[in-house]
């Protein structure tokens, strides 16, 4: 790997222990001239202690498509069955974006409480379209970022691979997290299956993350789906700054929009105890609200996005297959640590990285053999 490559690289693996993507505004997150009124704001608070963390680098300025997408077009054709209807709202979500991220707390259930600050973010994030089968679709997020230094310099493109979303209609199993790096596969009530789409979302190392179930809903000129209150460990956004809680409890609504799509999340911020269960004493300390917005965007330069996911597909899929021959054949599983905020990811990130430079990739069967130790490496002990 070369000095410049390493670097970047360096850089990547920064982005995703902090998520310190751009901002979407000249000025950053620290700087106090920053007035912009947020969200749900706690008008009666000091504004400096609530003042938005998160990203705090600039990105280069981008172009944003105004116009209605095909992909929504397509979406609001008539005669179409509700399953081709369905499918249109989930390959409408991929395509080319600036993804914004916001989070904020809205409401405290204990003693003292007081708000921690919102975090905000902002990046480039093109949505591949992996694999589509009918009723099992898969969409990759890649970040492709620029950024602008003090003296108007630009930097990058920095690579990074985001996170996974899987879709499988009318599954008769699901994936659940139970804390404690803990997951274990649930069978899905017949009456559940009919209709419906399960989504499951992977970390960015392709590890587990959540899943739901549930019918997407369309109403004329309105697509969504929205699932029920589901557990998950907590985001990097989390638990780089705090460890007072131990999972996230909340749900998901994809709604789909002329010119891209919204992710909105309503999660409560829970204490387990040491048996995972919800703690007895006060466990719910906060109610969050979160927006990430996806808007579609033109004359972005993806290219080195693009050579990366072909040069790393080999590895990406390999791990999926790992992951997924490791979920079928087993009911419970339990990690040594969590993938990101212990770092397990690092090796798996590394050697996809390895390979994509790579003048002369290893066999398939290597790869694999490869793919399968540092997988493995993931599983605790057996007990």
């Amino acid at each position: 790997m070369s000095n410049k490559s390493h670097k970047l690289y360096q850089r990547a693996i920064v982005l995703i222990l902090l998520s310190s993507f751009g901002q979407a505004h000249a000025d950053t997150a620290s700087d106090a001239k920053d007035s912009h009124q947020y969200t749900f704001s706690w008008q009666f608070q000091d504004e400096s202690s609530l003042r938005p963390r998160g990203g705090t680098t600039r990105g280069a300025p981008v172009d944003l498509v105004t116009e209605p997408s095909a992909e929504w077009i397509a979406l609001q054709q008539s005669g179409i069955s509700d399953f081709e209807r369905d499918r249109r709202a989930i390959l409408a979500m991929a395509g080319e974006y600036r993804a914004t991220f916001d989070f904020v707390e809205t409401t405290g259930f204990v003693s003292a409480y007081t708000p921690t600050r919102p975090y905000r973010s902002w990046g480039t994030e093109k949505v591949y379209v992996v694999e589509d089968t009918g009723k099992s679709i898969v969409l990759q997020h890649l970040l492709v970022m620029s950024f602008v230094d003090k003296n108007g310099k630009v930097e990058g493109p920095i690579v990074t691979k985001h996170w996974r979303q899987d879709w499988q209609y009318e599954a008769s199993k699901q994936l659940v997290f139970r804390g404690n790096n803990t997951w274990q596969k649930i069978n899905i009530p017949s009456h559940q299956q009919q209709g419906t789409w399960k989504q499951t979302v992977y970390q960015v190392d392709d590890s587990p993350r959540y899943s739901g179930v549930a019918k997407w809903q369309h109403f004329g000129n309105y697509s969504s789906w929205s699932d029920e209150d589901g557990w998950r460990p907590l985001p990097r956004r989390e638990y780089s700054v705090r460890d007072d809680y131990d999972v996230l409890i909340g749900n998901n609504r994809h709604i789909i929009n002329p010119t891209g799509w919204t992710h909105e999340q309503q999660n409560l911020k829970v204490k387990l105890d040491r048996t995972g269960q919800i703690a007895a004493n006060q466990p719910v300390l906060a109610r969050e609200s979160g927006f990430n917005r996806y808007e579609r965007i033109r004359g972005h330069d993806w290219s080195a996005g693009d050579r990366y996911f072909e040069a790393s597909k080999p590895v990406w899929s390999a791990v999926k297959q790992e992951w997924d021959r490791l979920i079928a054949t087993t009911d419970t599983f339990t990690l040594r640590g969590s993938p990101d905020k212990d770092n397990l990811f690092i090796p798996i990130y590394q050697y996809a990285q390895e390979v994509a430079q790579s003048p002369a990739p290893p066999a398939i069967p290597a790869i694999q053999q490869k793919v399968h130790d540092l997988v493995k490496a993931y599983l605790a002990p057996a007990p």
